[in-house]
């Protein structure tokens, strides 16, 4: 009986101590506790293979404490990141043929000292960005960056506008959508044992899991199997539909995507950094009439506004082995379309105040 007494008492004592941990270095009251948000877009590590051209790379893809891709940075370090869904994440190739990682390659030759951190997340349309504004950037003490490119188009046309409306948070799995998970997640966040023992398998951990496998020539070759490649050039398309009538069929996605350019730029501009606006394409080119009217569109708003925007959708000229699955880019892709934009991106770089 005595020694049941003494280890209820250390037991309780134990807790008690836990807690009092807890209320001083945890994260509980934190104005800066993500809680529910991002849980599934921080301390990631998953292994991948990607085959091409009877070449295989083995990599792990990253992502840091703060929730961008690569390795950790201070944020105080970070002038420049590029927002957009899976196409900007590019998990699928390692981090020197992705889009960011190229251009940050170009930057160097340059002697620009500036690097690019992508801040992609995978599902993301324009509604998603905006809400990285309010439950992820305002969390990141000292996170002022100078740049903000923003890579878009192809998730805003692929979900219909009454749906987009009441995405949200669900864009992107930035917040889980069941409550048990969302209070778990929020736990998880505010606990400093949690969040140490966190840190310590995502520095020191490998999973072991089995490998995630690209192979990009297989891809291709099952893309094309029952239909051969026709990529619509964008003077092809000017001249294929009647512009007008196009526009006015997709007003309503028009206006909505457009809307939300505008609150992108302006929550930019609200954080001291400059927006840049990419459109972008998909294996089609311009024979999507949906994508094709949000490039058009985005396109003549920048030149009404004086956004600085770049037109990849009328520069690329698209060949077969540049997406894999019609919608992401291989090496060769990648590496086009980081062509196309790294003038421009270059003569914008220049005009901003990097300090």
């Amino acid at each position: 009986m005595k020694l049941l007494k003494i280890f209820s008492y250390n037991l309780i004592f134990f807790f008690l101590f836990i807690l009092i941990i807890e209320i001083i270095f945890g994260f509980w009251f934190d104005k800066n506790n993500l809680g529910p948000y991002m849980r599934e877009h921080r301390m990631k590590k998953i292994d991948y293979t990607m085959k091409i051209d009877d070449i295989r790379y083995d990599y792990t893809y990253k992502r840091n404490y703060h929730g961008f891709i690569g390795e950790e940075i201070k944020l105080d370090k970070i002038k420049a990141i590029m927002v957009g869904g899976s196409t900007t994440d590019e998990r699928y190739k390692p981090e020197n043929f992705r889009i960011a990682g190229i251009l940050n390659k170009k930057l160097l030759e340059k002697k620009i000292d500036l690097k690019i951190i992508s801040a992609g997340i995978e599902g993301q349309s324009t509604i998603g960005h905006l809400n990285n504004f309010k439950v992820w950037f305002p969390k990141l003490e000292n996170f002022q960056p100078k740049i903000i490119i923003f890579y878009v188009g192809i998730n805003d046309h692929l979900t219909p506008v009454k749906e987009m409306k009441n995405l949200m948070s669900s864009d992107g799995m930035v917040k889980n959508p069941k409550k048990t998970d969302v209070i778990k997640d929020y736990l998880k966040s505010s606990s400093i044992f949690y969040d140490l023992a966190r840190k310590i398998k995502h520095r020191y951990y490998t999973s072991g899991k089995t490998r995630i496998v690209y192979d990009f020539n297989e891809n291709i070759n099952n893309l094309y199997k029952n239909k051969s490649f026709d990529f619509l050039s964008y003077n092809d398309a000017l001249s294929k539909y009647n512009l007008n009538e196009l526009l006015n069929r997709h007003q309503e996605r028009i206006n909505y995507y457009l809307s939300n350019i505008d609150k992108l730029n302006n929550a930019t501009k609200r954080i001291g950094a400059t927006p840049i606006f990419i459109n972008q394409l998909m294996s089609g080119g311009n024979n999507n009439e949906a994508l094709f009217a949000l490039n058009y569109s985005l396109i003549k708003h920048c030149q009404k506004n004086n956004y600085n925007c770049i037109d990849l959708a009328k520069k690329l000229m698209g060949k077969k082995d540049f997406w894999w699955d019609g919608i992401h880019t291989t090496i060769k892709g990648s590496n086009e379309i980081s062509n196309m934009i790294f003038p421009e991106l270059y003569d914008f770089i220049l005009e901003i105040d990097l300090n």
